[in-house]
């Protein structure tokens, strides 16, 4: 009996983008992969694709993930296909995400930190929620 693992990685020339995000980690499972294709999250050369878009090594994928407050976008080529999801250690070579994409994360992590340092530690009690509004009103 052969071994089929040899067979799924060896020698793939193009896969189901789907199935590649997949097994690349960027999606827990394959349905929400397709959703996240489907809304437009991931884009091919510049463009949406469908969820059967053949992609093959040397291809480059935008990628959006997250909510609308934490949104992360990653531009990445596509070094390697597989068709079986491994570990993250695994995953991680299937892709290289580009340097100016790298910065762009980093930059935006570092916004969205400091956004966070502005915010009190904690919430204003009755009487400072009085106070805030007998000042609010009195600027009016």
């Amino acid at each position: 009996m052969q071994n089929n693992t040899n067979s799924k990685t060896q020698g793939l020339a193009k896969i189901r983008l789907d199935k590649w995000l997949w097994a690349a980690r960027f999606y827990r499972t394959r349905t929400l992969a397709k959703q996240a294709i489907e809304g437009g999250r991931v884009h091919y050369a510049g463009s949406r694709v469908k969820t059967s878009k053949e992609i093959a090594v040397g291809d480059e994928l935008t990628i959006r993930q997250g909510s609308a407050t934490a949104m992360t976008e990653k531009t990445v080529i596509v070094e390697a296909l597989t068709t079986q999801r491994g570990n993250a250690s695994a995953a991680e070579v299937l892709y290289s995400e580009t340097d100016e994409s790298e910065n762009r994360r980093a930059y935006h992590a570092e916004q969205r930190k400091l956004a966070n340092l502005a915010r009190p530690d904690n919430k204003p009690n009755k009487k400072e929620r009085r106070d805030i509004q007998r000042f609010k009103s009195k600027q009016d």
